[in-house]
């Protein structure tokens, strides 16, 4: 069984690592957080203390960071004196970054890994808090025909859909296109369901209509917004846990970026960035990012 190296242990990496330590594999895990790896003790892993202690004698690394520009650190080294990874695993090591990081930051670590004949993939992940815990999440697979088939051996382990989007960065283009659309969507569910309890519409009957017309979406059916609805929407549960507004409003100026890079027209996708701003500015950082929902409330409970 292979010996993994996890380091990124946050809502999303946590489950992960502990869904390969179920599956088996011989699991090390770091974090600049030593709370959140000393968690992942108990469940069998190996807590190191740094990164060179973490791959010490891995094949296998798989990173789950905030931003690329971490990404970038950790694999390349930084301006601190930071040894990147590239010059601390050994040879014929397997690397998989599954953080959500603009694309060029996934191709630069990719050429420099090619260069020193390490087999890299971006693998970006959907599928949220619930999707890492229970082993569903969909992998968004950047990189060559070989290494996508290796990543498949190990993301299997974690996830349910695994695709092949193409080259090195096409799997976090793809990520930033699924994300774009999410953010859009949830938008504009939360604005719809705002409309009709305006109007005297039970928010429950009025979702249970949709999903049976033609408005129907992932929002409505396994996410709804609105408190009450969906037992196990973070709606329900005052927006904890779930995928974080900050991450959201992240991951749509991903996708502004990408849109002035091929000087693409997403005039819905600012709209949705905008919203999101203005959402995290009341301080919902750190709620769900269906809580955009209290956003069109906002009004009502203050009258």
């Amino acid at each position: 069984m292979s010996t993994i190296a996890f380091i990124g242990l946050g809502n999303m990496g946590n489950p992960m690592a502990q869904n390969l330590l179920k599956a088996g594999c011989n699991v090390r895990v770091y974090d600049l957080n030593t709370e959140a790896a000393k968690k992942l003790e108990s469940h069998g892993a190996f807590v190191a203390s740094s990164p060179e202690e973490v791959v010490k004698g891995v094949n296998i690394v798989i990173t789950m960071l905030p931003a690329g520009e971490h990404v970038r650190a950790v694999y390349l080294g930084d301006h601190h004196g930071g040894v990147g990874l590239l010059n601390l695993v050994d040879d014929d090591t397997f690397l998989i970054d599954s953080s959500t990081i603009d694309p060029e930051s996934a191709r630069i670590v990719a050429a420099e890994a090619a260069k020193k004949g390490f087999e890299f993939v971006d693998a970006p992940v959907s599928g949220g808090v619930a999707g890492a815990q229970a082993a569903t999440l969909t992998f968004i697979v950047g990189g060559t025909d070989s290494g996508f088939e290796k990543a498949q051996e190990t993301l299997k382990h974690v996830g349910k859909n695994i695709f092949h989007a193409g080259k090195a960065g096409d799997g976090q283009m793809a990520k930033i296109c699924n994300n774009l659309m999410l953010g859009i969507l949830m938008s504009g569910t939360c604005e719809t369901l705002s409309l009709g309890i305006d109007n005297g519409l039970d928010p429950k009957v009025l979702s249970d209509i949709m999903l049976q017309s033609s408005g129907r979406n992932w929002a409505l059916e396994l996410y709804n917004p609105c408190p009450g609805v969906t037992d196990k929407a973070p709606a329900s549960n005052a927006y904890q846990p779930g995928f974080m507004s900050k991450l959201m409003l992240k991951d749509l100026g991903l996708g502004m970026d990408a849109a002035l890079h091929s000087q693409s027209a997403i005039p819905m996708g600012a709209l949705a960035r905008n919203l999101y701003a203005l959402h995290n500015a009341k301080g919902n950082e750190l709620l769900d990012f269906s809580s955009m929902f209290e956003f069109y409330r906002d009004k009502k409970t203050n009258n």
